[in-house]
This record gives structure tokens, C-alpha cells and sequence, in this order.
């Protein structure tokens, strides 16, 4: 991706023949301006079909809820908008109830993204976004982004992507992120998510699940603004899933800079395993990253990788990484981490993963496990 030109404000004018409605779908309450021209309020637009699910997202303005009925939908462009919400005046993209909606890239043009957000105060809920021939889901300059209980799988680039300046306030919350895999870079560029090319504060990652990617579980290349992730697990990346002759993916749980940027990440209780590089690393990122209780556990290089910048790592876990527990340089300041002396590694209540797998509970929060688990206090991730 090319990094952003700079932060810029999109507007969106409307005419009085736009009052007319924009989407079909059963259902639907539709958008509409006021016989003087203001932009209606609150408006809600159900669909059913994937004309009506275009046109609904292309159109979309302040105050629009577009309920997507259970199924799966098949664009044939991306779906984009430059729509901008307000912080009293969302715009919501979500599922009809509890209804199962999917969203498939099978019948886009080679190259494209299957669904690209340019605007502020977006809500994306309870949606599955999977086989787009490039990325899943892209925001980009966003402000106030809201993409909960999200499902981005088996797409052609990274499943979830933040990008461009003034990328603020976004929050990405039960992220399930799995098989993206890029064929045109051998898999070089496909991550669970990425927060790339890119600055603005206030951005959080919560309860992700990113897992057997082709490239990393969450990659912050060129990102230059603190990013916060907790409670988030990356494992099995890195894996040649596809049969891959000249395969090139890298396969670290958390990658966590890159590029000449120097930025201070706050990474808590997180978990990274079974990655076929490192659990954690600063990527030459020479800023002092915050990582307190995290665990990596069977990466196949080092758990926590942190040897040119200053990060501050605290009551962290490494247990059974191939290489090496950690491999901190003088820069780095480390207190109370099982590699520190007289620092005690807690046995492990199970190292059997299967039940991280499982369903999320109804909240979409992260799945009840003891894998990992330790009843330690003071150490380590509570996965969860």
C-alpha cells in the first residue's frame, strides 16, 4: 500500500433529486433530504441483496444504519464510501440482528479491496468479509472508527488494514483475522492486521484472534503513533499453507514497527504462539515499546525480540521458543520477566491450544481457556 498524501476533509454534497431512495431490500427506511435540503436524520436501510448492500454503502451519510439480512453477498466493485459520520451521527454497517452475513470477493477484478472505508464515525459490526483478490477491509485517515466483532478470512492481502494520516480514536475489537495470504508476493504482505503507512493517536486493538496468515499475525510497519493492543492472540502464522514453490511469508505473532519509525506501542496481555519467527518484536523500531504480561510460548525463533531500541518489558512469559526466551540489547530495560533472575516461570495449566480455537462467547468476546493459563498473579497473560 502507498502511504497517505496527508490528512485531508472529505465533504459530500446532495441534491434535492437525491432524496429519492438509494437502496432496495426488504425493510428499508430510506435516505432522504427535507423539502429545504437538510440532510435527514436518523435513517435505516435494510438489505437483502447485493445491488441494494452497493448502493446503501455508496451512499450512505450522517446519521445512516444499514442492516445487512442474514446471507451472503457477492459485489462486483469494492465497496467504498467517503462518507463522513459525526460523533452524535454515526454510520453503522452491521447485521440484521443476529443474523449471519458474509460478504464475498469471489466476483471482484483482480487487484481490488473488498470493502474500503475513507470517512469518520463508522460503526462495522457483526460482518465476515473473505475472499477478496487484495485486502479484506481497509479504513483509511479514519477518525472515531468503531469494527467490532468482525470476521476478515482467506483474502488476497492483510484481512484488516488502518492506514494514512490522521488514522485517530479507532477502535478494533474482537477481530477474528485467519488464512489471508497474498499469491502476487508469495505471501510476503498478507497479515492478520495491519496498521501501516500511516499516523494518529487514540488507535486500540482489543480481543483479536489472528492466526495462520501468511505474513504476521499484527504488523505496525511505517505506523507513527502509538498503537495499543491487548487482550489479543497471534499464532500459527508465518505457516506455507498454500503449497507455495517460492513461499516468502514471515510469520511473527506481533510485529511491532518498522520502517525508520521510532514509536512507543503499549502491548498488554497478549499471547503469541506456534509463529515460525518471533512471539513479539520491535522490528527495529528504536522507540521505548511498553509490554507488560505478555506470553510467547513455541515460536520458532525468539519470544520477545527487542535488541536495538528501548522497550520496557515487565512480568512477561516465555516459555519454549526454539531460539532463544528473549534476546534484549542494552537499551532495553526488563523487570520481573521470567528470563530476569531469580524470576520463576509458573507452570502452564495446558499447552493443548485446542479450545482457542472455539467459538467466541455470545458477547464476542474471546473463548473461556485454560491453555496458557497459569493462576499466576504477577506474570504472564490471563488469555482473556
Amino acid at each position: 500500500m502507498r502511504p497517505s498524501t496527508g490528512r485531508h476533509r472529505r465533504t459530500r454534497t446532495l441534491s434535492i433529486a437525491a432524496a429519492v431512495a438509494v437502496a432496495s431490500g426488504a425493510g428499508g427506511v430510506y435516505l432522504g433530504l427535507s423539502d429545504g435540503g437538510a440532510q435527514a436524520a436518523a435513517t435505516t436501510v435494510t438489505v437483502s441483496d447485493t445491488a441494494g448492500l452497493e448502493a446503501a454503502v455508496k451512499n450512505a451519510v450522517a446519521g445512516t444504519t444499514i442492516q445487512v439480512r442474514g446471507g451472503t453477498y457477492t459485489p462486483s466493485a469494492t465497496l467504498k464510501s467517503t462518507a463522513n459520520g459525526t460523533g452524535s451521527a454515526r454510520i453503522t454497517l452491521q447485521a440484521y440482528g443476529g443474523e449471519k452475513v458474509r460478504i464475498d470477493g469471489a466476483k471482484l477484478p483482480a487487484g481490488s479491496w473488498l470493502a474500503g472505508i475513507y470517512g469518520d464515525y463508522w460503526t462495522v459490526q457483526n460482518l465476515t468479509f473473505v475472499n477478496s483478490p487484495a485486502q479484506g477491509f481497509v479504513a483509511t485517515s479514519s477518525v472515531g472508527g468503531v469494527f467490532k466483532n468482525l470476521v476478515t478470512a482467506d483474502n488476497g492481502d492483510s484481512g484488516f488494514t488502518l492506514r494514512g494520516d490522521g488514522t485517530t480514536n479507532n477502535l478494533v475489537q474482537n477481530l477474528d483475522s485467519h488464512g489471508n495470504y497474498d499469491p502476487a508476493g508469495h505471501g510476503q504482505n498478507a497479515d492478520g492486521i495491519a496498521v501501516k503507512f500511516g499516523s494518529g493517536t487514540g488507535n486500540r486493538i482489543t480481543g483479536a484472534r489472528l492466526y495462520s496468515n501468511s505474513d504476521d499475525g499484527l504488523d505496525l510497519w511505517q505506523f507513527s503513533s502509538p498503537v495499543t493492543i491487548e487482550h489479543t492472540w497471534a499464532f500459527g502464522n508465518g505457516k506455507n499453507r498454500w503449497s507455495d514453490s517460492a513461499f516468502e511469508g514471515n510469520g511473527n505473532g506481533f510485529k511491532l514497527g518498522g520502517g525508520g519509525a521510532s514509536v512507543a506501542h503499549v502491548v498488554n496481555n497478549n499471547a503469541a504462539w506456534d509463529n515460525t519467527l518471533h512471539g513479539f518484536t520491535e522490528n527495529s523500531n528504536t522507540g521505548a515499546i511498553v509490554l507488560n504480561r505478555n506470553t510467547a510460548y513455541a515460536n520458532a525463533e525468539t519470544g520477545f525480540y527487542f535488541a536495538t531500541g528501548k522497550a520496557r518489558l515487565a512480568r512477561n512469559l516465555a516459555v519454549g521458543n526454539k531460539k532463544a526466551l528473549s534476546r534484549v540489547g542494552a537499551s532495553t530495560v526488563c523487570a520481573a520477566n521470567n528470563w530476569d533472575g531469580g524470576v520463576a516461570a509458573p507452570a502452564f495449566r495446558s499447552t493443548d491450544a485446542a479450545t482457542a480455537y472455539a467459538s467466541r462467547q455470545a458477547s464476542g468476546a474471546l473463548p473461556t481457556t485454560t491453555f496458557l493459563t497459569t493462576g499466576a498473579s504477577a506474570i504472564g497473560s490471563t488469555m482473556k
